[in-house]
């Protein structure tokens, strides 16, 4: 067993995994799982810069697991940014402060393209699937801050195609009111829709058994759906829901006001004013799969930050 680090810093969030992983069975042991919504992407999708405080505050998370990979033992080491960084003009700021954290491991953040965040939330979310005898193929979809991937497999990647809707960039883009209103909703859903046409262009969405679903967005949104009174992600990990069911806690979330998602206790509370978008995005990825009769909606806890895992001990 290899002791590695893995570090996903997205559009609204950055995670943290150290793990023990068997190379040989592509297998990992959690030994930390953080998450801390720092929300780097804000106001990137307007200005095109991240803000220097949005910058700061996670940098200053950066630092912090940086010690705690080092305390715990991590030999290797990750750091993969995504969507906000990609798009950003002084990304090269957030590289070196990066690079500063991580400087015992001597590592800068790897600024993936969307397609090798697919692969490696593919890689992350399938492994499980089919040890517990859930037959592929499988769209697998990462809903993230600021862009979505959606990827097509069963035991390796097929097609994938990244496209910029997320929770953060829908949010800041159209939804402004408490709750949402209607003129709000439509141009949003009209957006959300256009990109995943563009997904299909690539990934064929037909004779898919199963659609699987990542990051926070989605297993909040499933927490609603299974009436959790708090976030427990044994229960949510690999839970199976109808689409109807899942369609009816999406529309539930976005009419919801704030303070009501905010009393929520599975709600964390960096996602009460971004759920709503989020929500949006899944309510329509799931009613174009159940349109093509795919009405099996998996959950997966594991996702880009398993796979980033799995590529260091490689």
């Amino acid at each position: 067993m290899t002791r590695v680090g893995a570090v996903d810093c997205g559009t609204n969030s950055i995670r943290l995994l150290v793990a023990d992983v068997d190379p040989a069975t592509g297998t990992l042991v959690d030994v930390l799982r953080r998450m801390e919504v720092v929300r780097l992407g804000y106001g990137v999708d307007r200005t095109g810069r991240i803000d220097p405080v949005a910058m700061e505050r996670t940098l200053s998370m950066a630092r912090e697991y940086a010690a705690q990979c080092r305390e715990l033992g991590a030999v290797r080491v990750r750091f993969v940014a995504t969507s906000a960084s990609r798009d950003a003009s002084n990304a090269d700021e957030f590289v070196a402060g990066v690079r500063e954290a991580f400087s015992h491991y001597g590592i800068a953040p790897d600024v993936i393209s969307g397609d090798e965040e697919a692969a490696l939330s593919f890689r992350g979310a399938t492994g499980e699937l089919r040890a517990h005898g859930i037959p592929g193929p499988y769209l697998v979809v990462d809903l993230g801050g600021g862009s979505t991937e959606f990827v097509r497999g069963t035991d390796s990647v097929e097609a994938a195609r990244s496209v910029d809707i997320g929770c953060v960039r829908m949010t800041e883009r159209h939804l402004r009111s408490d709750p949402p209103v209607h003129a709000e909703i439509a141009p949003a859903v009209r957006d959300i829709n256009a990109a995943i046409d563009l997904a299909a262009e690539r990934v064929d969405f037909d004779g898919v058994s199963a659609l699987v679903g990542l990051a926070g967005t989605v297993t909040t949104i499933t927490a609603h759906a299974l009436g959790l009174e708090t976030y427990d992600p044994d229960r949510i990990h690999l839970s199976e829901l109808t689409s109807d069911e899942v369609i009816r806690a999406c529309e539930s979330l976005v009419h919801m006001t704030r303070a009501d998602r905010a009393a929520l206790g599975f709600m964390h509370p960096g996602r009460v004013d971004v759920i709503g978008a989020g929500a949006l995005i899944w309510h329509e990825v799931v009613r174009r799969l159940a349109g093509l009769g795919v009405h099996r909606v998996i959950t997966s806890e594991h996702d880009i930050l398993d796979g980033i895992a799995l590529s260091v001990a490689d």
